[in-house]
Formats: C-alpha cells, sequence, structure tokens
C-alpha cells in the first residue's frame, strides 16, 4: 500500500494501542495473549491497531520483536483493519522496522517522537527522509513536542509521504490553526487519548489514540461516534465512565501509563506479564485499587454491549 492509495477516511476512528505482553521475567515476548486481546479488540469493533508503539513499550523493544507484535495483530484482526507499525530511537532501529513493516502485514509507519537531544526541524527532515525511502508504506508522524514543527510537518505533507499527523502537544490553539490550514491534506488524530479527545475533535481532529480501549473499547468507540455526530453530551458522558482508567495512568507524571494497564489486563483474564525496567511495577495495594478501578469501569462496557445485543 502507496501513501497514494491509501484511505485516510479508514483512520477517522479509535487507535487502540495494545501493552506487548512478556513472560514474568521479561524476557520474552508471549504472543498468544497480545493475538486473544487484539481478536477480542477487533470484535468489539475496533478497526486502527497501534501494536509495540508506546503503551506497547517501544522504547524497550528489539526491531524483531516490534515486528512479531506487528504480525501477530495483522494475524487476528480482519484484513479491513489497519495495523501500524511503529518506527523510532537509532535510525538503524528505525530502518530495521521500516524495510519489514509490509512484509508483516503493517498498512502504514508510525514515526514515533525522537527522543535524542538537540533536535531540530533540519536533524528531524533527514530522519524522515531516510526512513521514508526505505518503505513504500504511508508515514504518520507523532508530534509530543516542538520538533517536528507545524511548519515542518506542512513541508513534508506536500511532499507526498506524510499522510497524518498523531498530534500529542496539548496546545488547542495550534492544533486548530494547523487544523484550519492542512486537515483537507492530512488526517490528524488526537495523540493525548480520551481526556481530550473532544477538544481536538472539536478542532479538527478525526479520531484518536487509545490505551483505555483495550479495556472499553465499545465505550470508547461510542465516545468516537458521538464526537463524530457532534452530540458533544452523550460523548462527555461516556468520557465520565472511561476516565478512571485514564486518570490513573495519569499519576505521577504519566508513569502510570503501561504499568496500570498491565495490571488491569491480567485482572481480566489476559496473561500479559509485568513491564520492563524502567517502568513502575505494581504494588499489591495499587493492584487492589486498579481491581477497583477497572470493575467499575468494565460493568459499564459490558453494559454497554448488552444494550448493543
Amino acid at each position: 500500500m502507496t501513501p497514494s492509495t491509501f484511505d485516510l477516511a479508514r483512520l477517522d476512528t479509535v487507535h487502540v494501542v495494545p501493552p506487548t505482553p512478556f513472560t514474568s521475567d521479561g524476557k520474552e515476548l508471549l504472543l498468544d495473549p497480545l493475538l486473544r486481546l487484539a481478536g477480542d479488540l477487533a470484535e468489539a469493533g475496533m478497526r486502527v491497531f497501534l501494536p509495540a508503539a508506546g503503551t506497547g513499550e517501544f522504547h524497550s523493544l528489539t526491531a524483531s520483536e516490534v515486528l512479531a507484535c506487528v504480525a501477530a495483530v495483522r494475524r487476528a484482526v480482519p484484513a479491513s483493519a489497519v495495523v501500524m507499525a511503529p518506527v523510532g530511537m537509532a535510525l538503524e532501529h528505525a530502518l530495521a522496522i521500516a524495510r519489514k513493516a509490509a512484509e508483516a502485514g503493517a498498512d502504514a509507519l508510525l514515526l514515533m517522537p525522537l527522543v535524542q537531544p538537540y533536535l531540530s526541524d533540519a536533524g528531524y527532515k533527514d530522519y524522515f527522509e531516510t526512513v521514508a525511502n526505505a518503505s513504500p508504506l504511508p508515514l504518520l508522524a507523532y508530534k509530543r513536542a516542538g520538533v517536528p514543527s507545524p511548519r515542518l510537518l506542512a513541508e513534508l505533507a506536500a511532499g507526498g509521504r506524510l499522510v497524518g499527523v498523531k498530534y500529542a502537544v496539548n496546545e488547542l490553539d495550534e492544533f486548530a490553526r494547523f487544523a484550519d490550514e492542512h486537515g483537507g491534506r492530512l488526517g490528524l488524530y488526537c495523540g493525548t487519548a480520551e481526556r481530550f479527545a473532544p477538544y481536538f475533535m472539536l478542532a479538527g481532529a478525526r479520531g484518536y489514540t487509545s490505551g483505555a480501549g483495550n479495556l472499553c473499547p465499545r465505550l470508547t468507540l461510542a465516545m468516537h461516534a458521538a464526537l463524530t455526530r457532534g452530540n458533544y453530551g452523550a460523548a462527555m458522558k461516556l468520557l465520565r465512565q472511561i476516565r478512571p482508567i485514564e486518570d490513573y495512568r495519569a499519576r505521577e507524571g504519566d508513569s502510570y501509563n503501561i504499568s496500570m494497564l498491565k495490571c488491569a489486563l491480567s485482572l481480566r483474564g489476559y496473561a500479559f506479564g509485568p513491564p520492563r525496567p524502567p517502568q513502575r511495577q505494581i504494588t499489591a495495594a495499587e493492584r487492589e485499587e486498579i481491581a477497583g478501578v477497572v470493575a467499575a469501569v468494565c460493568e459499564a462496557e459490558a453494559a454497554l454491549g448488552h444494550r448493543a445485543s
């Protein structure tokens, strides 16, 4: 699939980011739980998947582990679903994924936020173009900081390889201006999940990424549908049901982002194991607290599923 043939409308939905399951010592991938979760999420209606991305512990994964997660999700979901492969970190790591992502079943690449110091638009452009030249797949950029700038994103879009932006800088006026100017050319998505999605979608986003969707896919898909209809009252009501998950994950500088979800999935019967260092480990007291959060949200999820059936 090339940028010119990629249908951006397929991304106008929730983009779920599944965690990555490991053995109890964190040394090996366990792909069976990921296959099961991805299949269950697809059955619930999810159609865009970002395996091995930020919530999937991208920065602790080898290139081969990223590709294994992408291939597992591709096997578990319908052909109509979009699977994106994350790329980033050292350039050779990114290229190792980019060159084999299509073979693993990816429909697009997501260029993760670069973590190197002393970043510039000039350096980002060189990095982006090198990755783009290594793969025929369309690229999306994940913006979490000043680099890449809106000006550079517009330049890369004009070049034809950048098809969308996961916008994770909560500067809504800046985003609204960018959406007004470039929304017709680029797919724009809220990268800071449910708590900020209503405001981004009001400003021009067409979808948003979600970690909570691993636990309550129907709730967050219903929230997206309400936002798409312009029914913000219904969307905010659904958000209030979802946000206990997001509020917990946001504790202490978002440091529970991955750990909370992996614990919650284990409580739901998915053996995802612990996160790899340097992610925080969940204590026994926190596990009990998370159980209460999960029970309440999953009760609302089950009720919605029951009404839909």
